[in-house]
Formats: structure tokens, sequence, C-alpha cells
């Protein structure tokens, strides 16, 4: 059989192009077959089929038409040809490989085939990077995890303390004479990232709109401005950063799609210097339990997983949270988190040094013999005394000093180690002061002679 092109085809009703080229195909005019899709399920069940496509052509107007559905058109091999007389949309900062007008001639679409697509029986098709697509990340992730009752919430709060105050300029008004400078984007930002979120409740939020689920469908057909990231997120000024909150109700994750999370995270770590992700510590997807649902059930927390530069595991200083913690870690391994990048905590630990050590031990006899030689990068817990850690947050004030430091310095030692600074603001230009605006320089001049 000769090579011809394999068209799929999604439209409104009654769209004079998608006729056009259904009569071109029909008639022989172009060396192409055309296969109408009559849903956007449909079109997911086609190039799901295994059948080799050339390319897609969709309408541009069309509510399905997202990143998720292109990144499956792209992932079959077939080339996206959008169909749209113009706009705001970025279709190619969603992954379109071309832009057609709803005029087009035989002559354009053989061009933008020739270009863009191969024939069925050829080459597959490359997959064609987009022109548009956003600088890479600059932000670290910092993932926070750990059994349930463990204090995971309140340890990543402590942690983004920590984090904030140790990278944040010194506080103070402009100098005289100095213009104003435009707000500088947040160094540290909290994301709620549990399928059972409880960082509204635990920040005492009066408004549950927006989060997460707003995030990420607004990078469902495209990538707002940072300012427009930053509108979606809460200023928590007693501990120095900002705070995304996440679903409403456990049963939303159904509104969380793959490939529209991954550039929403994207999004996060370009806005903030530091992302701290509260995520649940269930990894588990498809290959260990045969269904697509569980891995997409636990979306958020596999995302943010994989990605991270440090993930923080929690535990408590009993038998059972030892044990607990132990698996957890195992459990991550196995997922593919390398054990480098692991941060275990002890949370609410004993003062004493002896009882601390017999922990440590503990905790290092069970790991070797559950993860093997994997565990011998990892480093002893850090313990995180019991602190009035309720009150701080029932009262919405900083958390006591003692337990963001000590996370702080942990992550910061993680990244050190890892290599995965995150990089530092460049200094900016002197700034000039205004003749008589420092009154004395020491003590001594304010003496009297």
């Amino acid at each position: 059989m000769r090579e011809r092109y394999v068209l799929l085809g999604l439209a409104r009703p009654r769209a004079d192009w998608f006729r056009r080229v259904g009569q071109w195909s029909t008639s022989a005019v172009i060396p192409a077959e055309f296969v109408r899709c009559v849903s956007a399920e449909e079109l997911r069940a086609r190039l799901g089929s295994g059948r080799p496509f050339s390319a897609l052509l969709i309408d541009g107007d069309l509510p399905a038409l997202d990143r998720d559905l292109l990144a499956a058109a792209r992932a079959a091999g077939c080339a996206v040809l959008v169909v749209s007389a113009g706009g705001d949309r970025d279709f190619a900062g969603l992954g379109a490989s071309g832009v057609l007008s709803p005029d087009l001639t035989r002559e354009e679409l053989l061009e933008s085939l020739s270009a863009h697509a191969q024939m069925v029986g050829s080459a597959t098709v490359e997959d064609v990077e987009s022109t548009a697509d956003q600088a890479a990340p600059t932000g670290r992730l910092i993932a926070v995890t750990g059994p349930g009752g463990t204090g995971a919430s309140s340890v990543a709060i402590a942690l983004s303390q920590g984090l904030a105050n140790g990278e944040a300029a010194v506080p103070g008004s402009r100098r005289p004479g100095t213009r104003p400078q435009p707000p500088a984007p947040p160094t540290v930002l909290l994301a709620d990232l549990c399928r059972v979120a409880d960082q509204a409740m635990l920040h005492d939020s009066r408004v549950l709109v927006p989060g997460i689920q707003e995030v990420v469908e607004a990078h469902r057909a495209g990538v707002p401005s940072s300012s427009a990231l930053l509108d979606q997120t809460f200023d928590v000024p007693a501990r120095g950063y900002r705070l995304l909150l996440g679903l409403r109700r456990p049963r939303h994750w159904v509104a969380i799609r793959p490939r529209t999370l991954e550039v929403a995270l994207d999004s996060m770590q370009r806005l903030a210097g530091v992302v701290v992700a509260d995520v649940e510590a269930d990894v588990e997807g498809e290959a260990e339990t045969g269904s697509v649902d569980v891995e997409e059930r636990n979306l958020l927390a596999r995302a943010a997983m994989a990605r991270a530069d440090v993930v923080v595991v929690v535990g408590e200083p009993s038998m059972k949270g030892l044990y607990t913690l132990v698996r957890l870690i195992s459990e991550l391994v196995g997922f593919g988190v390398p054990v480098q990048r692991m941060l275990p905590v002890l949370n609410r630990s004993p003062r004493s040094p002896r009882v601390r050590a017999e922990l440590a031990t503990s905790f290092t006899e069970l790991l070797t013999a559950t993860a093997g030689s994997a565990a011998v990068s990892l480093p002893a817990p850090t313990h995180l005394p019991e602190r009035r850690v309720d009150q701080a947050l029932r009262d919405g004030v900083a958390l006591p000093g003692p337990l963001p430091q000590t996370l702080a310095r942990a992550a910061t030692a993680v990244l050190e180690r890892t290599g995965r600074l995150p990089p530092r603001p460049a200094a900016g230009p002197p700034t000039p002061l205004a003749p008589g605006s420092l009154s004395t320089f020491t003590a001594q001049e304010r003496r009297p002679t």
C-alpha cells in the first residue's frame, strides 16, 4: 500500500474547514486518509489504539483542547495542527506543532503536513519542541511527607519558616532619596499537595479559594504570568512565606491531570526560590497495583517526590513510629527517590542524649535490614524536640525558634551534599544615600565631650 497521511480530526459541528478536508481526502485531492472524531473521548481512544497517525487537526475553539490532550497526541507520535483564527491562546506553548487558518487551502495544508508530519509507513513523527517553551525552573522543591499522626504538616510549616528567615533580606523601609522598587517574588512557597489537605486549617484560613485546583486549571490551556500565579497564594507575614492552599475535598483529585500538574509545578519553581510541598506518603502506582486510578489518585505525591531535591521523611520516636518511618523510606527507594536526597526526621523526640542515641541505632539497624546497601549514605535522623507548636499554630504566630532553624540547616546540608543548592539572587547596584540621612555612625560620636 502506498504511503499517505493518516489524519485525525476534531472540530465544532458544521465547521467549514473540517468539511473541506474531508472532501479533499475522499476525492484524493490530497494523499491522506481523514478519520473524523465526534468527541475528545473518541480522539483519546483512537490515539491509544496503537494505530499510527500522522497528524491531528483540531479546532482551536474547542474547550477540550488543553495541554494533556496535546501531550497524549504527541506521545502517540502524532503531530498536532491547530486550526484557529487567532486570539490570545498560546498554542505553541501548549505543545502544538503548528497553527492553520480556518480558510486554509490544500497547498497550505500539504505544506504544513510536509513540515511537521510524516506519512504512515515511513519513520515515526519526531517530537517537535515548542518554540514558546518556558524557561527551566530555577527554584528548588523540598517534599515533606510522613505517616498520619507524625506531624508532617507542622514540620513543613517549620521548614518553610526556617528557610524564609534564613534567605529573606533584612526588613526595613527604603532609604530616603531612592525610588520604590516593585515587590520581589516570594523566597519560599509552602504548597499543600496532600489529597487530604490540612494547611488551610493549620493557618486558620477563612477562605478555601484559590488553591491548587485553580492553579492547575490556569495551566490547562496556557501558562499564567508570575504576578497572576502570585495572586493565587496567600501571604503569611508572621512566618515569612507564601501559602498555596490544597484540595477543598479529598475527592477533587480527579480534577488534577498529569501533564498540566507538571507545568504548574514548573511555574511554582520559577516563582519561588524554594517550594516546600506538603505531600502524603502514598506513592503507589499502576506498576504496583495494576490500577491506573490508584496512580492518578496519588498523582500529587508522585509528581512532587519524583522531582524533589530533598524529601523530608517524618516519623515519631516510638517502636511503631520507627517501623513506619523505615517502611516509608523503603517504599520511596522503590519508587525511585535517591537515598542521598532523603532527610529522616523524628518529630517530638525526647531530650535525653542517651535515648536519642538508642533511637538512631535502632533506626540504622532496621533500615539496613530492610533497604540493605541502599541505606548506607542515609544520615541519622534529625531530632525535633516537643515545643509549643500547637499554641503557635492556634495563635497564628511564628513557631518556636529551634524547630525552624534545625530543619532549615538540615535541609540545606542535604542540598549542599547533593549539589542542588538554590541559586542566590544577583546583587543589585549600590543604593545611593541622601546627604544627611545618616546622623551618626558610632556610639562614641553620641557621647558628650
